[in-house]
């Protein structure tokens, strides 16, 4: 997950809505079940999706009253968290 791509969708869903990013899971989702996809492609779309729901996670925190930064920081935290 890498903070500035997930900041910069956040900022896309406020522009315009979070069904895009809805939507654009389910392809990827439905793209990595494709036994022609490669081993490399797979980790591309997974990095993809990671990113993806981790800006749907910082929205929701922004739309229950968090600000951005600390929604974005406390994610961010939450994820370092979960790997140690």
């Amino acid at each position: 997950m890498r903070l500035p791509i997930i900041k910069h969708l956040v900022e896309f869903v406020e522009q315009n809505d979070a069904d895009y990013i809805e939507e654009t899971i389910s392809v990827l989702e439905h793209l990595s079940e494709n036994s022609n996809i490669k081993d490399e492609e797979i980790d591309v779309i997974g990095e993809l999706l990671s990113n993806l729901y981790g800006s749907i996670e910082v929205v929701k925190d922004i739309e229950d009253g968090e600000n951005k930064k600390n929604a974005l920081n406390k994610f961010m935290k939450r994820v370092q968290g979960s790997i140690k």
